[in-house]
């Protein structure tokens, strides 16, 4: 697998990407989640002017075919924090790590705080917010070093995001802010 910013051609299917994504939720209930609209092309072309998206393909096999976007994730500055705004992976290629992948790549990216200002060898604390009962949200983010964040810990920026999020009724199901620290090491978890 290669993870790489993803050129502005390749944009419109992450669009894909994501819409593919959201069919699950369907299943669980949540059909407005399902339904919602991908991030526009000019707000895809936001994050990766400014170097905060990434896409993880897969590798050209030996014909020449793959190096397609599978997966896309979308980071922005919160607070001192790398907060993923955005992660997800084609239903198609599920459980092979790549979701993990791309989380683990934010944790280093070379704009990301910490790495632009020096701080803690290029590594820097990781937040989203997410869906606690919906299995491949806040469980499976559970399993790979984040944490629940108690409203007390809550920096102004995530409770920003947080009553954003409100408005556009996402917390119609329980939701949380989630932390995974910058010590945290990949395959932990």
């Amino acid at each position: 697998m290669i993870i790489q910013v993803p050129t502005l051609d390749e944009l419109p299917a992450l669009r894909a990407i994501e819409r593919a994504a959201g069919e699950p939720f369907r299943a669980l209930g949540m059909a407005a989640i399902a339904d919602d609209e991908p991030p526009s092309i000019e707000q895809l072309t936001e994050f990766q002017r400014a170097g905060r998206a990434l896409a993880a393909y897969e590798e050209a096999g030996p014909d020449g075919e793959g190096g397609h976007p599978v997966g896309y994730l979308l980071w922005e500055p919160v607070d001192g924090c790398t907060h993923i705004e955005q992660v997800s992976v084609h239903p198609e290629y599920a459980h092979r790590g790549i979701g993990r992948a791309l989380i683990d790549r934010a944790m280093s990216e070379p704009s990301t705080p910490s790495r632009q200002s020096g701080k803690d060898g290029g590594r820097v604390a990781l937040t989203l917010t997410t869906f606690t009962e919906v299995p491949w949200n806040a469980p499976y983010y559970a399993r790979i070093g984040f944490r629940v964040l108690p409203e007390a810990e809550l920096t102004p920026g995530l409770r920003a995001i947080r009553a954003h999020e409100a408005t556009l009724g996402l917390d119609r199901w329980p939701r949380v802010a989630m932390r995974r620290e910058a010590d945290w090491e990949p395959g932990e978890g």
